[in-house]
């Protein structure tokens, strides 16, 4: 076992919000335990801007809230980046109002369809017109911006698409940000993952889905058994191929990994995995199975353990 406290060196991260608790805390813990010696900074540009760092070596990890895009798979191609994809946890991407309307518990997919679609934009601004029974008040909508792999997500799970949504809403790569704007406006609609949702409870309502199968509000529970449908989402890091020739980022990231520290993933709000997926991580690092398999044009299909199994 590598003695952590003769490890030295730095590591740059940079991309997800959505993924940042969970690194942050993965990269304060691991700091005391090397004393100090390995110095890691972790950037939020969002998990598109994040790519862009990635693909230019400007990073060892990037966080991703989303798979890796084609587009971005080829950059990294262009510029000799190797990398190795690893699924870290589990979000349920979730929809909050402010805490003053009473009159939302629940929504379809159709209905925020009706609300984010391309063509909803500056034409459905008011309630009454996404269900009639609702008051005739304007709706303030509040969402990660473009550059965000919570964007892509939703986008393409709502509308079809992961660019072709509305524009006139209240943009920020800092889920913050959008807490306070959705806390301070009864009117508002926002999105952004489940564990500032957890953060901040008490500032915002939680708005139920019905996927299809009714309304289910995203819990642990229901994150992690796949009831919460469509907006449940696995979580990653990319981490170049390098690494495996760099002691004190290979240790990061079986750090990242081990099941002793599954807690911090926890204690961010998001879900882990279960243990025999986590083998099967650790094993496609330790090997340096580089690649996509979750994102790109030849992406597998099926849950994470099925994916992971079906490319080893």
């Amino acid at each position: 076992m590598t003695d952590l406290s003769s490890l030295k060196g730095d590591i740059n991260i940079d991309g997800s919000s959505t993924v940042f608790p969970i690194t942050e805390a993965m990269a304060e813990e691991f700091g005391y335990a090397t004393d100090g010696n390995v110095r890691i900074t972790v950037g939020v540009s969002g998990t598109g801007g994040g790519f862009k760092k990635f693909c230019a070596g400007e990073i060892v990890i990037s966080d991703a809230s989303r798979p890796i895009k084609q587009s971005e798979a080829d950059l990294c191609a262009e510029n000799g980046v190797e990398y190795i994809e690893l699924p870290v946890a589990i979000d349920g991407l979730s929809v909050m109002v402010n805490p003053g309307n009473d009159f939302i518990e629940c929504m379809t997919v159709d209905e925020l369809n009706t609300i984010w679609a391309p063509e909803a934009e500056e034409v459905v601004t008011r309630w009454n017109q996404v269900r009639p029974e609702w008051p005739d008040e304007k709706i303030g909508l509040y969402a990660p911006g473009v550059d965000s792999g919570t964007f892509d997500y939703f986008t393409e799970t709502v509308n079809g698409e992961s660019q072709a949504s509305r524009a006139d809403f209240l943009p920020s790569e800092d889920d913050n940000v959008l807490v306070t704007g959705i806390s301070n406006d009864r009117g508002a609609l926002g999105y952004f993952g489940y564990a500032y949702y957890a953060e901040n409870a008490d500032r915002l309502k939680l708005v139920a889905i019905d996927g299809g199968s009714g309304c289910v509000l995203p819990t642990d529970e229901t994150i992690n058994n796949g009831s919460y449908a469509p907006l449940s989402r696995p979580l990653f890091i990319y981490v170049t191929s390098d690494a495996l020739n760099q002691p004190h980022i290979m240790a990061f990231v079986e750090y990242f990994l081990d099941e002793a520290n599954r807690d911090l993933i926890s204690e961010t709000g998001y879900i882990p995995f279960p243990s025999t997926v986590y083998g099967l991580v650790l094993a496609k690092f330790r090997n340096g199975t580089t690649g996509a398999v979750f994102g790109g044009d030849a992406r597998l299909h099926g849950t994470v353990e099925e994916v992971l199994q079906a490319s080893q």
